[in-house]
């Protein structure tokens, strides 16, 4: 049987470099190059099972999501699995509901399951992967980094985001720019609330910003009633910032019991809208590039699984605003 070492010793590399092309991590494309002519040439087929008993770790990665139901976390994970599949790891989905115990369950079972790696959409500022650090087992946090462990990150411009969302309302001629966000204890809650509110400054001072934010769950009946709430003000807003797709379905309902709709009243959303019947309607979108998010978050950990020792680096991808 041809031994890794052959197929180092033919391609002039070290057995390292032939183990990170093996893993589908990276490396120069000359190395990769050279690898793969002398794995063909020897027609070598690397011994999985023995590579992972040896190192006490399964062909498997764990992608822990806190919604599953949320069309933006199904893209994420189609970016994860089409990476991973094409370095012959198979990915385990997890969906912690936003539950911080939930999720402290599934990283548990990714360290006695032996998982090669985990990338992780953390419920809440709290989240703990320091089991998995311990057992130097590689962990990416992905849309939403981790305070608390020095590990890779890839996130979206979330401040950014939420000013361009805003300033476009602004620039549509609306006055009163209320927000809608997730969680306090989100990081992508209270980035694209911050973004909201550098641009409402700017253009309306800070006085009454308080009255026009409200903090929601990220899901539909959340933003349903902070919508309902903001409408119930003595001087209710003309528009919103809403900080994800599908508390921005809410919104809109809430919208229509008040017998109002877009354009009239501005809408400006982070990421497409959940269900194609509710359409745009002039409603501006913030494009946030899921699938992208998931491909770089499991290049990330393959790199990692491969051997990569370099420092925590966080990737931070833009968010586009569609108008």
């Amino acid at each position: 049987m041809v031994t890794i070492y052959e197929v180092a010793a033919r391609a002039g590399v070290s057995t390292s470099t032939v183990s990170r092309v093996l893993n589908g991590a990276k490396v120069s494309a000359e190395s990769e190059r050279l690898v793969r002519a002398a794995a063909e040439a020897l027609a070598f087929t690397p011994n999985r099972t023995a590579s992972r008993l040896r190192g006490r770790r399964s062909a498997v990665i764990g992608l822990i999501i806190p919604d599953i139901e949320n069309p933006f976390f199904t893209a994420l994970a189609r970016g994860v699995e089409n990476r991973a599949s094409a370095a012959g790891y198979s990915v385990v989905l997890c969906n912690t509901d936003e539950d911080p115990e939930r999720e402290a369950t599934y990283l548990e079972i990714a360290v006695a399951e032996h998982m090669a790696g985990v990338i992780l959409a953390p419920a809440d500022d709290a989240s703990d992967v320091s089991r998995l650090v311990a057992h130097q087992r590689p962990v990416v946090a992905v849309d939403r980094s981790l305070a608390r462990a020095d590990v890779d990150a890839v996130t979206v411009d979330n401040r950014a985001g939420g000013r361009s969302a805003a300033e476009s309302l602004f620039a549509a001629g609306f006055t009163r720019v209320a927000c809608i966000t997730g969680p306090s204890s989100v990081e992508t809650a209270q980035l694209r609330m911050a973004g909201w509110r550098q641009a409402a400054t700017r253009h309306t001072g800070s006085a009454y910003l308080d009255d026009l934010l409200r903090y929601a769950d990220y899901r539909v009946e959340g933003g349903r009633l902070a919508m309902a709430d903001l409408l119930k003000l003595p001087d209710p807003p003309d528009a919103a910032v809403v900080a994800n797709n599908l508390m921005a379905a809410g919104a809109l309902d809430a919208l229509h019991d008040a017998g109002l709709d877009t354009p009239d009243f501005g809408l400006a959303v982070f990421g497409d809208l959940p269900f194609a019947s509710l359409g745009r309607r002039g409603i501006r979108v913030v494009d946030v590039p899921a699938r992208e998010l998931g491909e770089a978050a499991a290049t990330l950990l393959l790199d990692r699984i491969g051997g990569d020792t370099s420092p925590a680096r966080t990737v931070v991808l833009r968010a586009v605003e569609l108008k």
